[in-house]
């Protein structure tokens, strides 16, 4: 190393270095300045979008938003609901996962920007895109929601990186092209797990018919234990999969009508029965086929779009009918246990002797402080229908009071009339705009079959 003591010399090796630092950090700059702005109009690296009513396209959207990750790309993950017109326009990329409710419809949390954005022009030259819609053949509007998605954004101008994928019922296969096209966008082979976890083999420790004498299809009471290690942990609003010996691909959904300090599963299984008579596939094994100590295959799923979480200390209005009554139940069993006493459940059903499951037990509640109020319909105890979307609309003072308090809205049940004519009511009551923010609040959820 030559040292000197040269001062020119000096000055002029600093002047070359500082030079050379200026001409590095002007581009480090303005990338900052451009990272900083696109970061403020949600345009840095990609968007993970989803819509979903039952977790499963949010799961699947985690799982998408990891693998983007392990490969190095900046991932914003949100829902839907949550992309503004902005975002849109000044974004690159996004994955969207959209489910579908019912017949064709956006789910909850998506519904307001079906209404809002999907109604317009918007043009969006500089989007590319795909899409995951999830559906169910058995619909006559297969992926409706995703299917529409996926039009309304090319006829904006945006431009898909891939066709569209249509996954019936989570079918493992068009699941791997989603993985496969990710692998190829984010240029790895290399992913997370995205298995579910697996079946674990529990036992039917219990079951009683909840409705003798009932016009309407048997309905059960199942309790369910691990054969094997502990009780796992869930929270209410959770579901269970069991597959039954017949039909082990394609496994029934159930919601957990109990919590963890109960000490077991509990299911409501209504008895279904085909239009040849013939017993559902699950249903029948679960309510007649399987005896008290077979082993059942099961597994816990979370269902985050019906759990309590940012509500649970919120005054709850709690709405549904027939086996609906048991995801209500674990929310109300959830709240009695800390003393949160601040509900008020709209239940409807056939006849009030015989209809009203776990009518006993909702009574002590309310006697305990812990139901405030317990708003009943029977249909058939009357000459003239009565359903609970009526005494809904009969009780709407009482509903506007409890949504100023910052209520929230849970509402589980049959899809068929219940669902719609309770969203119908909401809307007459509360105005479509209000209905629509409590949805995308998380105050207004729903776990609809």
């Amino acid at each position: 190393m030559i040292v000197t003591g040269d001062t020119t010399r000096l000055a002029l090796t600093a002047a070359s270095f500082a030079a050379y630092g200026l001409a590095c950090l002007l581009p480090w700059l303005r990338q900052r300045k451009k990272r900083a702005a696109a970061k403020a109009t949600g345009s840095d690296g990609w968007i993970v979008a989803h819509a979903s009513q039952t977790g499963t396209g949010a799961e699947l959207a985690e799982q998408t938003a990891a693998t983007l990750r392990l490969a190095g790309i900046g991932v914003r993950l949100c829902e839907i609901g949550a992309l503004t017109a902005e975002t849109l326009q000044q974004t690159e990329r996004i994955l969207f996962i959209a489910s579908t409710y019912g017949e064709g419809d956006a789910p909850d949390a998506a519904a307001a920007f079906a209404d809002a954005l999907m109604a317009r022009q918007l043009p969006l030259p500089r989007l590319h895109y795909g899409v995951l819609a999830l559906g169910d053949r058995s619909y006559a509007h297969f992926c409706g929601f995703g299917r529409a998605l996926d039009g309304w954004l090319a006829a904006q101008g945006a431009q898909p990186l891939f066709e569209r994928i249509d996954v019936d019922r989570g079918a493992a296969p068009a699941i791997g092209l989603w993985r496969q096209q990710l692998s190829h966008l984010a240029g790895t082979s290399d992913a997370p797990d995205w298995g579910a976890p697996a079946f674990a083999p529990w036992r039917l420790a219990a079951r009683h018919l909840v409705n003798p004498g009932s016009a309407g299809a048997p309905v059960y009471h199942v309790e369910l234990l691990p054969e094997t290690g502990e009780l796992p942990a869930w929270q209410s609003g959770d579901l269970v999969q069991v597959a039954a010996p017949a039909d082990p691909d394609h496994p029934r959904e159930y919601s957990i009508a109990s919590i963890p300090a109960d000490g077991r599963v509990h299911l409501l299984v209504r008895l279904h029965r085909h239009d040849d008579g013939s017993p559902g596939v699950a249903s029948g094994w679960l309510c007649a086929g399987a005896a008290v100590g077979a082993t059942v295959a099961l597994r816990l799923r979370q269902h985050r779009r019906f759990r309590l979480e940012e509500n649970f200390a919120r005054p709850l209005i709690l709405i549904g009918n027939g086996s609906g009554i048991a995801g209500l139940r674990g929310h109300l069993r959830a709240r009695a246990a800390v003393g949160q006493g601040r509900n008020w459940l709209l239940f409807g059903e056939r006849n009030a002797a015989h209809d009203l499951h776990y009518g006993a037990e909702l009574h002590a509640l309310r006697d305990a402080g812990m139901l405030e109020r317990l708003d009943l319909a029977f249909s058939r105890d009357q000459p003239e229908r009565l359903y609970v979307q009526d005494v809904l609309r009969r009780q709407a003072g009482a509903l506007a009071e409890w949504m100023r308090q910052d209520a929230a809205i849970y509402v589980c049940g049959s899809l068929d009339g219940m669902a719609g004519g309770v969203d119908t009511a909401l809307r007459d009551i509360l105005g479509k705009e209000q209905v629509d923010a409590l949805a995308t609040q998380g105050r207004y959820r729903r776990d609809v079959y």
